[in-house]
């Protein structure tokens, strides 16, 4: 519920702050209108939970909103985008607050949070899944597994669904299912002039084109409807450790391998210094390692045999392999990519996987500047890469790797050793790669790659934009310049 406590004293501060920021002739009664209209919060700086508020995943992001407003539901919404519009203020919209480039906050802006909408809605009958725009990987996953049921989500249980599927989305389900998009089959969206829109198959079909990677481009997305697989509740997975040293030879094995091996079965590689894992010895602990991360999703009584072949790459010095809950494997690297850290990625989408590709990983590897930086390599391919690439707004069927240099680290004096390593490493790599880059991978300091996240469907993007959000309301993300 909105805090009402010394509402009058807050208030003539909200009205002052949101002059000072906004730049905006905003009246005490235009404010008192706003406020009560409301079933959320409205949040503002001089508020015990200001910042708290404004904190986003990545550390590196330390933005001042004017307010942050707590949406209950889409009438909240409504309510803060005409606020916004009628004072000129700058908006960023946060879902999961997950995003590398922090476009979840802004600057003497509105951000309209919808972390507290969390609500999935299952039909196990019809396969269908509906998603509230604050829900996380881990509400959708808790829900539909509960009926073994699953779509393709991200890696990491606390990033929010709704930025993650605007963006393209994948992970361990992609070969077997696709993107997180080629799984949304509708949607519900508020564009910038508050009006609410039905996105499917035959209702506003180029809309619902654009918001299929198109970022959050055109609107609020205030509700996700999913189609969902039989997965689990078991699969079968985990990790086989090889020392650095034998990089020459279970890079090259792993490059053979994927290529030939099933949908059912995803194999990603991860470079980086070993964590204590309870499975490795304490003499690997810190040192350089490549880690192969696989989750079969077949039947379970094949995912020994699909998985063995990870095992024989070369010597392990570790490995942590077997039947899990599904749910347990969504978080499995929750611990690696907690809150707070600071951040900052440089990621490349490649077609294939030569030699001279693994020589620059290996000396990004060599030259890693923290025990929390790493590199991994997301192996697409399967059905991810089967749509044609102008079926949607996400565009890269042809990329068959993602490559994240994750350069993470706690102290800011480090700063400029972890960036420097992230964007050199992302040099050497340059002329192995497509061109092109998972929009929700680019950091804020990225924008002429904006066209690249986009590829060749961002004129038509461009076009949708200038109908739906001429004036580029929802300016806070990788953005695209509408063109009308």
């Amino acid at each position: 519920m909105r805090p009402r406590a010394g509402r009058t004293a807050r208030r003539d501060r909200c009205v002052n702050v949101l002059r000072g920021w906004s730049m905006s002739d905003v009246t005490r009664q235009q404010i008192d209108d706003w406020m009560a209209g409301l079933r959320g919060a409205v949040i503002q700086p001089e508020d015990p939970g200001y910042e708290a508020a404004r904190q986003v995943w990545n550390g590196m992001v330390d933005c001042r909103p004017a307010a942050v407003v707590r949406c209950a539901g889409v009438a909240d919404v409504q309510a803060a985008l005409a606020f916004a519009r009628s004072n000129g203020m700058r908006v960023a919209v946060r879902g999961g607050g997950h995003n590398i480039a922090g476009t979840g906050v802004c600057d003497g802006g509105l951000v309209i949070d919808l972390s507290m909408q969390r609500g999935v809605r299952i039909d196990p009958d019809a396969r269908m899944a509906w998603v509230d725009p604050g829900a996380t990987l881990a509400d959708f996953d808790h829900e539909a597994q509960a009926f073994g049921l699953a779509t393709p989500l991200g890696i990491n249980s606390t990033t929010g669904v709704a930025g993650l599927t605007l963006g393209g989305g994948f992970g361990w389900l992609s070969r077997r299912h696709g993107m997180t998009v080629d799984n949304l089959l509708g949607a519900q969206m508020l564009t910038a002039d508050g009006r609410l829109h039905r996105l499917d198959a035959k209702h506003e079909e180029d809309l619902f084109w654009a918001i299929r990677g198109g970022g959050g481009n055109f609107g609020v997305v205030t509700m996700f409807e999913f189609g969902l697989h039989p997965v689990g509740p078991e699969i079968y997975g985990g990790l086989v450790v090889y020392p650095a040293e034998q990089a020459d030879q279970v890079l090259p094995a792993y490059r053979r391998f994927i290529a030939a091996a099933s949908d059912d079965l995803a194999v990603w590689a991860v470079l980086r210094l070993a964590p204590p894992l309870p499975f490795l010895p304490p003499s690997v602990h810190g040192q350089p390692v490549v880690v192969f991360a696989s989750c079969h999703v077949g039947k379970p009584d094949s995912g020994p045999d699909a998985v063995a072949p990870v095992r024989e790459f070369g010597q392990p010095c570790g490995e942590h392999l077997g039947p899990m809950p599904y749910t347990a494997w969504q978080k499995a690297f929750d611990p690696l990519l907690t809150p707070g850290a600071r951040n900052y990625w440089k990621s490349h989408n490649l077609a294939s996987l030569g030699d001279p590709v693994f020589a620059a990983l290996m000396q990004a590897l060599r030259e890693v500047p923290s025990p929390e930086c790493e590199i991994f390599i997301a192996a697409l391919g399967g059905e991810a890469g089967r749509p044609a690439g102008d079926a949607m707004a996400y565009a890269h069927r042809d990329a068959d790797f993602i490559v994240n240099i994750h350069g993470r680290w706690q102290r800011a004096e480090d700063d400029a050793r972890c960036v420097g390593w992230a964007r050199e490493s992302f040099d050497r790599l340059s002329q192995f790669a497509l061109g092109t880059v998972y929009v929700n991978f680019l950091t804020s300091d990225e924008s002429p790659r904006v066209s690249a996240a986009y590829g060749p469907n961002y004129e038509r993007l461009a076009r949708i934009k200038g109908r739906v959000d001429p004036n580029n309301l929802f300016r806070g993300n990788q953005n695209i310049a509408p063109l009308q």
